[in-house]
């Protein structure tokens, strides 16, 4: 949802078989909504049905129903939510507002069991709870990935700086090249020259001479078919050298691979199977725990009345049972019928949440288990795979070798043919040659060896200059590699710096909203309670590995007093007042509420179960809150209710009849 264009738009909620709920319907404005009401009023109830409506499964489902349905209406847009009580809980079905709902459930739906709400009385990891929806795993991927494409451009870096000290050798050889093709025509059109000045008897000498030229043009091709099989032996055994080269690196790194055992790997395997069923076990034996927590905690808030008239109608109940169940010192269980103080039943529930709390505890033991194994598993995996690959290559090299040094011995004999038959046509050349053609046969073959001598230079020109052009290309490549390199180091700055600016956004959130509040609600003899972050990451962060980032900081809660002498000292949480510990806590909770801008897809915020703080300071609190939340709805008793403007909406009597609201 966008919270931009719902600010402006009323909400309503149809509502029907969701916690004490049978049916109803309720209209809120923008701002604050305050659900006046005694207990068993329903109250919760509709919150719970807000938090279904988007996405949350933290509901229950009228006990005489199977599933309930919310729908949220704003404006053009609609969701629909069915929530249905199954063996593993209630699972929610439909269109909700989140597709996520787990930063509205920490941050925005600030009920009583709050898990943010509750950090600072439970004296949990405050620092865990802030960091919770940041996906640790995704940025140190994108840290691993931009360090690889950083080291990438390091290395192109480097080649285009060997190249630019290569470039001057380079081009001090064209010159010299040039200046050698050069020398090479001149010499050349003086051979010629010479060439055209003798006259030779041609009617004498034509006979020798053209069987003489027979003999020298074939000796001539059969040295230049000599030279090109020498070149191709020269290129075979270079070809060799690197293929063997290759095979000892392949060697190596096979040899250095760790051992993979496969009985290892089928044992994590096994492994991985057992700790995601016994992940599932618990994982359902806790929704289930939660289902039946939340079923006693709306029961004792005299919701599911239903159950309670079933009870009273028994001969051994007396009385109204909901003026029992909250006036009195003692209730009526709902399961065995029996009379039990309260304080039992409250008892019992603190247990079976701290037994819940170990059950998740224990679901994360196994998760972090899990990922171990499965990082084990792609580490031998990878290893495996790696060695079948080197094999497979090796094998490749092994089979390149032999073929190249089947073709290098086929061309040493060709070599050792052509040298044989070079010595005889040399021979024959020997017996026709004569003084006179002799010296007109130099002039010729020096000028061969002249135009030969040129065509080399010129083709060793041309391979210069594509190399010159092909580093000068890549020289031109530079300032785009040193932007890349500059953007993708801002890019490692602002990933490694991500944990590190929402921690101190984190805290500077909770001290500056705490120390608002501590003005406004005027608690005697605290001075200050603030939040410090503790062993932070180095300020290289640009530099800094990536575990060490990721580990991020601790957060320390202190609390300031004075005492009547005006001295003033540290005190501890458990110090603090009922009143003053959930102010903290909501403070903590509405930290995390600015600092993961919640406000932008959830425009709601719920607070229930404030009783423990005097109505004055529950106005000033309301009234802080609505400052940064666009709906914010407000579960009241009706004495807490009366401190605060007539001007909120109110809504009372929900699910009884028509929803009335003022």
């Amino acid at each position: 949802m966008d919270s931009a264009t719902a600010l402006d738009e009323d909400a309503t909620f149809t509502v029907e078989d969701i916690g004490g709920i049978a049916s109803a319907t309720v209209e809120l404005e923008p701002g604050v909504t305050v659900l006046a009401g005694r207990n068993a009023t329903n109250r919760t109830s509709f919150l719970q049905a807000i938090m279904a409506a988007h996405g949350s499964e933290w509901t229950s489902v009228k006990a005489d129903a199977a599933r309930g349905s919310v729908t949220l209406s704003m404006g053009e847009a609609t969701y629909s939510r069915t929530v249905t009580r199954t063996e593993d809980g209630v699972v929610g079905s439909g269109s909700a507002v989140l597709a996520d709902p787990a930063l509205a459930n920490l941050f925005a739906f600030l009920l009583e069991d709050n898990e943010a709400r509750q950090a600072v009385v439970r004296g949990d990891d405050l620092r865990d709870i802030i960091m919770r929806p940041v996906d640790i795993t995704e940025i140190r991927d994108e840290i691993r990935d931009a360090e690889e494409r950083k080291d990438a451009i390091d290395d192109q870096l480097d080649h285009v700086a060997s190249l630019k000290q290569r470039l001057p050798e380079l081009e001090g050889r064209r010159e010299r090249k040039r200046a050698a093709i050069e020398e090479t025509r001149e010499e050349l059109a003086t051979v010629e020259a010479r060439i055209d000045q003798r006259d030779l008897n041609v009617d004498l000498t034509r006979a020798n001479t053209d069987a003489l030229e027979t003999r020298l043009d074939e000796l001539r091709a059969t040295r230049e078919e000599l030279r090109r099989v020498r070149e191709d032996i020269a290129s075979e055994q270079e070809s060799l050298s690197a293929l063997r080269d290759e095979r000892g690196r392949l060697a190596a790194e096979r040899a250095g691979l760790p051992d993979a055992p496969s009985d290892r790997l089928d044992d994590i395997e096994s492994r991985i199977g057992d700790r995601r069923e016994r992940k599932r076990e618990l994982s359902t034996y806790a929704s289930r725990l939660q289902t039946v927590i939340g079923f006693n905690e709306d029961l004792l808030d005299g919701e599911h009345a239903q159950i309670t008239d079933a009870i009273g109608a028994r001969p051994e109940t007396v009385g109204d049972i909901t003026d029992q169940l909250y006036r009195g010192s003692k209730t009526t269980c709902w399961t065995c019928g029996s009379k039990v103080k309260l304080d039992r039943i409250e008892s019992t529930l603190d247990r079976m949440r701290e037994h819940r709390t170990e059950t998740l505890a224990a679901v994360d033991d196994i998760e972090t288990e899990l990922a171990e194994l499965t990082e084990e598993r792609d580490r031998i995996t990878e290893t495996v795979d790696r060695r079948a690959e080197l094999e497979a290559t090796i094998e490749e090299v092994d089979a390149e070798i032999e073929r190249r040094q089947s073709t290098l011995a086929d061309r040493r004999e060709r070599r050792d043919n052509l040298s044989a038959r070079v010595g005889e046509l040399e021979d024959k050349v020997s017996e026709l040659r004569s003084a006179e053609v002799d010296e007109v046969l130099d002039l010729h073959s020096e000028a061969n060896g002249l135009e030969f001598e040129l065509d080399e230079l010129e083709s060793a020109l041309d391979e210069l200059d594509e190399e010159i052009a092909d580093i000068e290309s890549e020289i031109r490549r530079d300032e785009a590699l040193v932007d890349r390199r500059e953007a993708v180091v801002e890019e490692l700055i602002d990933l490694r710096t991500r944990i590190d600016t929402l921690e101190a956004e984190a805290t500077r959130q909770f001290n500056e909203r705490m120390s608002d509040l501590l003005s406004l609600l005027e608690y005697e003899n605290v001075e200050r309670i603030w939040l410090e972050r503790m062993d932070g990451p180095a300020d290289s962060v640009a530099t800094v590995d990536t575990d060490s980032v990721i580990e991020g900081s601790t957060f320390e809660l202190h609390i300031v007093r004075s005492s009547e002498g005006g001295t003033v000292y540290e005190d501890s949480v458990d110090h603090l007042s009922e009143s003053e510990r959930e102010v903290t806590g909501l403070v903590f909770a509405l930290a995390g509420y600015l600092v993961h801008d919640v406000h932008e897809t959830v425009p709601f915020m719920l607070l229930d179960s404030l009783e423990a703080i005097d109505a004055d300071r529950i106005a000033a609190l309301v009234e802080y809150f609505a400052s940064y939340a666009p709906y914010l709805v407000v579960a009241l008793l009706p004495e807490d209710a009366r401190a605060l403007p007539d001007a909120y909406d109110r809504v009372t009597g929900i699910g009884q009849g028509e929803s009335q609201s003022q």
